[in-house]
């Protein structure tokens, strides 16, 4: 039976109950036990949908409302999903994270993590998951290069070249965690990261995770818009919070380079 439990804070609640299908061995990749976590707010309209989607493949899923004014908890209930409510908003990783500290504390070895606004594709998710059940990654970004403006694309290259990151997409968040990862990003250091893309792939860059990139269309929203890229403000808050991360990462680098010679 559902349950949906109110926490302002980024933890999972004892009241929340664990399926049967999280017990076993985490440490078996080959039958690692998967959550598909679901950030949500306000998307009472599409997230039913989704939620059902990814239960046909045969993931468990939890959605993470963060503090939404509309009835998305209840929508995502009757659809089959366990809910966690946020007491107030904590932005996309906030609630990701909320959903990693749950998936741990419950037995939960894989943490799959993709949008409540119907914009990941999820029939992606078993081949998504393919490269953590057979060892060869410890991340894997459903990528999709293709999407987003001249402005974004031309931002990425900035971020990377400065980054020394090799990921190409690096705002996707539909994103399959192994076991490393989930414990990595479960962690206190990993709450003082702001965004959930540059930040969280450097945290994973700097903690030797393997990490590889799967192509993977996008669909258009079903309803909503995007919470970083929905005002000018917020683009340029993101912006200047990602280019100055990156500048700190790439002097951060060099200075360990020059350290090695």
């Amino acid at each position: 039976m559902n349950q949906e439990c109110e926490t302002a804070l980024a933890c999972a609640p004892d009241g929340v109950p664990m399926p049967d299908s999280a017990a076993g061995s985490v440490g078996e990749m080959e039958t690692c036990a998967v959550l598909a976590v679901m950030p949500a707010f306000n998307e009472a309209a599409s997230v039913a949908s989704v939620v059902r989607d990814v239960l046909a493949q045969g993931v468990d899923v939890l959605v993470v409302d963060d503090a939404s004014e509309d009835d998305t908890a209840r929508a995502a209930s009757e659809a089959g999903a366990m809910v966690i409510r946020h007491a107030v908003r904590l932005g996309a990783w906030g609630g990701t994270q909320t959903g990693l500290r749950f998936a741990r504390r419950a037995g939960y070895g894989c943490v799959l993590s993709i949008d409540a606004d119907g914009q990941h594709p999820v029939d992606a998710i078993p081949e998504l998951l393919a490269p953590l059940r057979d060892g060869s990654a410890d991340v894997v970004i459903g990528a999709c290069t293709e999407r987003g403006s001249t402005l974004r694309h031309v931002a990425w290259t900035l971020f990377r070249a400065l980054s020394h990151l090799k990921v190409r997409d690096l705002t996707s968040g539909f994103r399959a965690y192994g076991p490393r990862a989930v414990k990595c990003l479960a962690s206190r250091q990993a709450t003082l990261v702001d965004y959930q893309d540059l930040g969280v792939l450097f945290l994973l860059a700097e903690n030797g995770m393997r990490m590889q990139e799967m192509h993977v269309p996008m669909r258009p929203r079903k309803t909503g818009h995007s919470r970083i890229f929905n005002n000018w403000f917020a683009v340029a808050d993101y912006m200047v919070y990602s280019f100055l991360h990156a500048v700190w990462k790439n002097r951060h680098i060099s200075r360990i380079d020059r350290c090695k010679t």
